[in-house]
């Protein structure tokens, strides 16, 4: 099966995402924010910001012009920064195809409204349930554009969608598993930026195995405590997902939001970081709006309390480590 998929956008993500469903046998339209970017991605056949090096295959090419990029494609990818869905999307909603099916890339929740990226999209396009599908799984992407072996979860409330875009972006090196948890899909991958964060403080701060692994442990309880409590399945969080989204997340010096983490361990504040680089983290932006959601929930997060607390300024990456071994002893399955 086969089709014409637009990608919004040519980020690192986007671009990686797109040699996969190019090597799957679609012909992908990439839309790129500059028209420079897009004119440099067709000449020279690789994006220099995001992917370079990498020879992007015959099937893709880019544009900066949204109503070509969406004109007769039956899959939209979107792969934007969370936080700038809502406004990007409303610009480009009134030009994609009536049936076509919007796949989310992003993990992240929004501030503000405590809304999911499928939450976000069925406002601002009208989609319902069946149309909107995310892809979440252990995904850095430079390994995913270098065309390493890798898996991931293809997720919508409808399984024969599911089914389509897991057929459609099943290449020699990226195998998808179905799933109908969007909900846990979702809180799976944004929660594991958090965890992220913490961790990379752990190893800006010199820690070792020990704290990391503590860390990563007692975050996946969390994530957990607050999926189910939304009604996910649990198996979701132990699986791609979950469990091993946050694994690759948190051991990789490739994950932005590890190494966005190791600088707020070395003393960094978050302007400094943030003026340091153009890639986004997304649990900078997430973790403050998954603690507001898990208090709404009635949910204990100390883990991503504490993140918001030290992204914001409040406490240090140190007073944050202190915080969580001083924390009131329980059971662990409390």
């Amino acid at each position: 099966m086969s089709g014409k998929v637009a990608v919004f956008s040519a980020g690192s993500w986007g671009t990686a995402f797109s040699i996969v469903l190019a090597d799957a046998g679609n012909d992908i339209v990439l839309w790129a924010r500059r028209e420079e970017l897009a004119k440099s991605i067709n000449e020279n056949r690789e994006n220099p910001d995001y992917q370079p090096g990498i020879e992007l295959p015959a099937r893709v090419s880019a544009t900066h012009d949204v109503e070509q990029a969406l004109a007769g494609a039956d899959l939209v990818v979107l792969a934007t920064p969370s936080q700038t869905l809502r406004q990007n999307l409303t610009g480009w909603a009134p030009y994609v195809e009536r049936d076509a099916v919007l796949v989310s890339l992003m993990k992240g929740v929004e501030l503000g409204t405590l809304e999911r990226m499928s939450e976000v999209i069925a406002q601002v396009t009208g989609a319902g349930p069946e149309r909107i599908a995310v892809v979440s799984g252990p995904n850095l992407s430079p390994e995913i554009a270098r065309r390493e072996p890798a898996a991931s979860v293809v997720a919508c409330a409808d399984e024969d969608v599911a089914r389509m875009l897991q057929k459609r972006c099943h290449s020699p090196a990226f195998r998808p598993y179905t799933s109908t948890d969007v909900l846990g899909c979702e809180l799976g991958g944004a929660y594991k930026n958090v965890v992220g964060l913490a961790v990379g403080m752990a190893v800006g701060l010199g820690f070792g195995d020990n704290t990391t692994a503590s860390v990563i442990t007692r975050g996946l309880a969390e994530t957990a405590r607050l999926a189910t409590a939304l009604g996910a399945n649990p198996l979701t969080l132990m699986g791609l997902a979950g469990l091993g989204d946050l694994v690759a997340t948190c051991s990789s010096p490739l994950s932005r939001n590890r190494s966005f983490g190791e600088k707020l361990g070395q003393g960094m504040t978050t302007e400094e970081i943030l003026a340091s680089t153009r890639q986004v983290a997304e649990g900078a932006k997430s973790c403050a709006s998954l603690h507001e959601l898990a208090m709404r929930t009635g949910i204990d997060a100390p883990i991503a309390e504490h993140v918001t607390e030290v992204v914001a300024g409040q406490i240090t990456a140190r007073d944050m480590m202190s915080s969580f071994i001083a924390r009131d002893t329980k059971a662990e399955t409390d």
